[in-house]
């Protein structure tokens, strides 16, 4: 009977979950890339967003909530307007747990199911070929 799989990080699968979710938009992941150019003093405002990406401000409104729930965007008001930046305390253990999720490990001791051969059987031959 082959050993149970368990992957390394576990625990943070559901937050790991949320950030690919959050950034599997193209118009979300273009804002993350614009935000994270900007440097605090100059946030910018939904208006400004929505003319450099092309797209309309309730559109803009839309994909800041989402990510905004996730702790990646934050706003501060400043007059009438609200202006939105990355949280870079975020962003860095976000970019920890991508890593976490993208770079699992099998352990040497699990099984292949399509060949019910040890793991480690095989990444011998593909050394030795």
């Amino acid at each position: 009977m082959a050993p149970e799989i368990t992957n390394p990080g576990e625990e943070n699968i559901e937050e790991q979950v949320a950030i690919f979710g959050a950034l599997s938009d193209s118009t979300r992941l273009k804002l993350v890339r614009l935000l994270c150019r900007q440097r605090d003093p100059d946030a910018l405002c939904v208006n400004a967003l929505a003319s450099l990406l092309g797209v309309t401000q309730s559109a803009v409104s839309q994909h800041l909530r989402v990510l905004k729930a996730i702790g990646l965007v934050k706003g501060e008001r400043r007059g009438y307007h609200i202006h939105y930046f990355i949280n870079r305390d975020m962003l860095e253990r976000y970019r920890k747990l991508a890593m976490e999720a993208l770079s699992i490990e099998i352990p040497n001791q699990e099984y292949c199911p399509d060949k019910g051969e040890r793991i480690s059987n095989l990444r011998e031959r593909e050394k030795e070929g």
